[in-house]
């Protein structure tokens, strides 16, 4: 079958050759990761042990039962022994009873295991996460971060839970079932052994080619659905472009694909099942032939042969399943190492050892020093050249220039969410390697232009920067900045509800919540990113009287387009192609009639139109 033609999503962007659909989909079996995964069962030893133990009896009880149903039609239903056929009945049931009910706890005790290895799994992952700096999650796309706690980890889970103790079960069926045939007939047994290869060699060529298409509908479905959300999230901007028809071929395109891979599925199904079913009745009638044929001439009985007979079916029946598990097994290995390469993936870099926190001194700022500081995402692509500047505690500085300039950098590298290529930047005069990321981010406010909130109420996000917080605080810190009334006028006040993404509120009231959010906090250094731009005019002129309540004694990092959050900044930095071209006070700046003064008539012109 030949691969479909990929389609370009709605979005039109172009697929990075790294893409979940075009990773490893089988991976050999590896024993480093199959110990790695059962590391993950040590807090259960008792609980993985007990099913060790219940599946090795189970694969002897299967061919236990059917012998003993054999035993019942040759010996006591054949011969007519009436009177041994109830007790004999009752046997059976008891055997049959014990069984299913270790069964029970077989099954349980994999499921329980499963859950537990999954949710360490899932909880290692989370962990290495939250330990990650700002650089990995802009190389590493969302969706496949999902896919490794989604996806893979269930795949890692049916291999810990289904394949292993699954195939334990039917190599020890088939290993007890052989030993019954051989002790009745090792003749006939060595031509059931010579048959067994070539039912494998089908079964497993067609359950290989069945996984691939599976995993393929899987990821042509994921396409689908996840173009679909794309199109109903973006139905303004498609009515608005008179873009239906367009979405709506390239829709119907990758149903197609789907289907496609759907119907090969099927149909590759419905050329398994009947060559199995006729390979079974090719080896039925070979060994009824060469039954007889013992039988005939005395060598067998017909005991003999009917014990044979049902432990051929048993010895048979897990070829099927053994060749479904091997395939999912592979499926596990690439899923496992997906998920570990996730966990073991390398921060670009972590606080030092020796770090220490950064002392606390309520009511003052901080004070800030870039010293001949180089900085690029990529070390071999600096987007900062050379800066020098240094901000004493309390001052308010405000960074200026066109997209791209180097704003939002400076900002980055003050909130070490990245460290310097080259240079140094120093907080209260030690350099911040030497400070730990977290006693600086707890002495730390920002508020942004996209901020995000969670789901919960207006009052949960707002303590997010101080849990422990009272809600008299934070009504308080709603006065203090003047937005306690908007706050209150939500639908239920402070208990308001809060959707995904902050769902509910506008824009403006997004805002409102992170600086109340970044106040209560009380922070020593504040840093404003576009704080202001979602929020109307009449709004504003109250929270810029706020604002230099919040900002005193603080100091602050200010990216604004604004005129009104500007002109009252200590320091303007105009930055240029990751350079410092110009700094001084607002007054100062409009006097040297360069950059920033043009820059000033833009600003003058936006304010004027807002």
């Amino acid at each position: 079958m030949k691969p479909p033609k990929k389609i370009r999503p709605l979005g039109l962007t172009r697929r990075e050759p790294d893409d979940d659909e075009d990773e490893e989909q089988f991976k050999p079996l590896e024993w480093s990761l199959i110990s790695r995964l059962f590391t993950y069962t040590r807090p259960f030893a008792g609980k993985r042990n007990a099913l060790i133990v219940l599946t090795l009896i189970r694969s002897m009880q299967i061919p236990a039962i059917t012998s003993a149903m054999a035993y019942i039609i040759g010996n006591i239903i054949a011969p007519k022994e009436v009177s041994l056929l109830p007790w004999a009945v009752l046997g059976y049931g008891i055997l049959t009873f014990v069984t299913d009910g270790m069964f029970h706890f077989r099954q349980r005790y994999a499921l329980e295991l499963g859950e537990e290895v999954v949710t360490a799994l899932r909880t290692a992952i989370f962990v290495r996460m939250q330990g990650m700096p700002m650089g990995f999650f802009h190389r590493t796309k969302l969706g496949r971060i999902i896919s490794r706690v989604t996806s893979d980890v269930e795949t890692v889970r049916t291999g810990i839970q289904d394949v292993l103790f699954v195939c334990i079960i039917q190599f020890g069926t088939m290993v007890f079932s052989a030993v019954v045939m051989a002790y009745y007939d090792w003749v006939l047994f060595l031509v059931v052994i010579a048959m067994a290869p070539v039912l494998w060699l089908v079964n497993n060529h067609f359950r290989m080619r069945l996984s691939r298409l599976s995993r393929a509908a899987q990821e042509s479905f994921s396409r689908v659905t996840s173009t679909l959300a794309e199109s109903v999230n973006g139905m303004r901007v498609t009515q608005g472009f008179v873009r239906q028809e367009t979405n709506l071929g390239l829709f119907r395109t990758l149903l197609a694909d789907h289907s496609r891979y759907n119907i090969e599925q099927a149909r590759t199904s419905a050329i398994l099942t009947p060559l199995l079913e006729l390979n079974s009745q090719f080896f039925i009638a070979v060994l009824l032939l060469l039954g007889g044929w013992r039988v005939f001439h005395g060598t067998m009985t017909v005991n003999a042969l009917i014990q044979f007979f049902f432990q051929a079916n048993v010895f048979f029946s897990p070829i099927a399943t053994i060749g479904n598990q091997y395939n999912q097994a592979l499926t596990a290995m690439a899923g496992a190492e997906r998920v570990f390469w996730l966990i073991d993936a390398k921060p670009d870099w972590e606080d030092d050892p020796a770090a220490g926190p950064l002392p606390v001194a309520s009511g003052t700022g901080v004070r800030v020093e870039f010293r001949h500081l180089t900085f690029g995402y990529d070390a071999a692509r600096p987007v900062l050249h050379d800066i020098n500047f240094a901000v004493a505690p309390g001052q308010a500085v405000a960074l200026v220039g066109h997209t791209g300039s180097g704003k939002s950098s400076i900002i980055n590298l003050v909130s070490k969410f990245y460290l310097p290529t080259r240079g140094e930047l120093l907080i209260d005069g030690r350099e911040i390697r030497t400070l730990t990321s977290h006693s600086l981010h707890r002495q730390m406010g920002m508020v942004q232009q996209q901020n995000f909130l969670f789901t919960g109420t207006v009052l949960a996000n707002i303590r997010l920067s101080k849990p422990e917080a009272t809600e008299a605080e934070v009504r308080d810190a709603a006065r203090r900045l003047d937005c306690l009334d908007l706050l209150e006028a939500l639908p239920h006040g402070l208990e308001t509800e809060i959707g995904e993404r902050g769902a509910g509120l506008s824009v403006g009231q997004r805002q409102l919540v992170c600086f109340t959010r970044a106040l209560l906090a009380d922070p020593r250094l504040v840093i404003l990113d576009e704080a202001t731009s979602a929020i109307d005019a009449v709004t504003e002129a109250r929270l810029q009287k706020a604002l230099v309540a919040l900002l005193r004694g603080r100091t602050s990092f200010v990216v604004a387009h604004r005129l009104s959050t500007i002109r009252h900044a200590d320091m303007v930095l105009v930055l240029d192609q990751g350079r410092i071209i110009e700094r001084g006070t607002h007054p100062e700046l409009l006097a040297l009639r360069g950059h920033y003064a043009a820059l000033y008539e833009q600003f003058v012109q936006v304010d004027e139109q807002a």
